[in-house]
């Protein structure tokens, strides 16, 4: 019996995907629920599990575009497991020669000079010397060909021939996903009316609590780590209270506000940017957001994160101090309208109370769209962000450490 195994639907909006990666090969013996393949769509990249045993034949090639519903390969579920490690055939195809391999052209051959014996005139050779040009790689105006001062002052020296070095270059299809994170983007940028608002913050109350405490959270929590993220998800959920128009988003003439806080957290992964979100975040405790954010980032160095993990979202935090950046202007995370990018934090000297104090600072930015918010409302909100970070103990935790780290 031969199955045809389709592509099935990853999410309701997705009608393509793309063959990333066929991790069997064509006549391979496979396992029921065995992994195929990989596909992207344009928000995930899912594996395909073999929905029966048997010998695979392939009906599709890696980068290929293929429709939800399109049969991707057969299984001959008739076909007994090989005995051994050796694959199976299901049958011997003819070879088919291949089209001969197009060659990148080649760089014209220099003509032959009539002035081969003939040197540059004394001017035009102190000129090609400075310019590093051999004389070979210039063609003379001169009577016989002979190189004159006007063609070494003319003269310029080819790419790459002066040093030498290799200089290839390696042509590749963005992946579905890469492709639909650059149209997201540029409709981001052309779609909205974004401005960027920034602040800095003093992390010094938020290192003096994680020292104290962060062996015994990782004691208690089973190895969860108390980082950065759960502080600035708190702090990004009470601001989004004191200020809701930052936790809506504008649909043609309306405007749609929310309840609840969906903290999208933007992660760098193997196949590029995902954003899965946080659900409920202002629910959540310091414990909850740190095991949900590890949770997500798992999956998504994993590959194994879905649609309906990064599918909604009301507001997004995204990082870029991981990499080193001190200032960036984050772009906005359609259709949200706002979203706060942190960044590396840097010892710098400040003010405090009259004293210069040397302490450990980092830049935030509010990317905001200001057909919905006003200048008002995104520098109110990161004020309170600001004010929440700096003194997390009262605004976050409510004057009691321990309990709301759950020691």
């Amino acid at each position: 019996m031969i199955l045809e195994m389709k592509v099935p639907s990853p999410g309701e909006s997705i009608k393509e995907v793309e063959i990333a990666t066929w991790l069997v090969k064509d006549g391979d013996y496979v396992e029921k629920d065995q992994a195929i393949a990989e596909v992207d769509s344009d928000k995930a990249t899912l594996e395909l599990p073999a929905e029966a045993s048997g010998i695979i034949t392939l009906k599709a090639e890696e980068g290929d575009a293929v429709a939800v519903g399109a049969v991707v390969c057969l299984i001959d579920t008739s076909a007994a497991k090989p005995a051994g490690d050796a694959p199976a055939k299901a049958e011997v195809k003819p070879v088919v020669a291949e089209a001969p391999k197009t060659e990148a052209p080649k760089a014209a051959p220099v003509a032959e000079k009539t002035y081969a014996t003939q040197a540059p005139s004394p001017a035009a050779r102190k000129i090609l010397d400075e310019k590093n040009i051999q004389p070979a790689a210039v063609v003379g105006t001169g009577k016989g060909g002979r190189i004159t001062k006007d063609d070494a002052v003319n003269a310029t020296p080819s790419m790459g021939t002066p040093t030498g070095g290799t200089r290839g270059s390696e042509r590749t299809k963005l992946s579905m996903l890469r492709r639909k994170v650059a149209e997201r983007l540029v409709a981001a940028k052309n779609e909205t009316a974004m401005l960027t608002t920034f602040n800095e913050v003093n992390m010094t109350p938020i290192n003096l609590i994680r020292n104290e405490y962060k062996d015994a959270f990782k004691a208690k929590h089973g190895g969860l780590g108390l980082g950065y993220m759960s502080f600035f998800t708190k702090a990004v959920t009470r601001a989004l209270a004191l200020f809701p128009d930052v936790n809506s988003m504008i649909d043609g003439d309306f405007k749609t506000a929310y309840d609840f806080c969906d903290i999208s957290i933007a992660v760098s992964g193997p196949k590029g940017l995902m954003v899965p979100v946080v659900r409920n975040a202002e629910n959540l405790s310091f414990r909850g957001v740190e095991a949900e954010i590890k949770r997500l980032a798992i999956k998504s160095r994993d590959g194994q994160i879905t649609v309906d993990d990064m599918t909604g979202g009301t507001f997004t935090i995204t990082n870029g101090g991981v990499f080193g950046s001190m200032l960036s202007t984050p772009i906005i995370n359609p259709p949200q309208s706002g979203i706060l990018g942190m960044h590396n934090i840097i010892e710098r000297p400040i003010a405090v109370n009259g004293k210069v104090e040397i302490h450990p600072m980092m830049y935030v930015a509010l990317s905001y769209d200001h057909r919905i918010i006003d200048g008002r409302e995104s520098v109110g909100f990161l004020v309170a962000v600001k004010e929440a970070l700096e003194n997390p103990l009262e605004l976050l935790m409510h004057g009691d450490a321990k309990k709301a780290l759950e020691l």
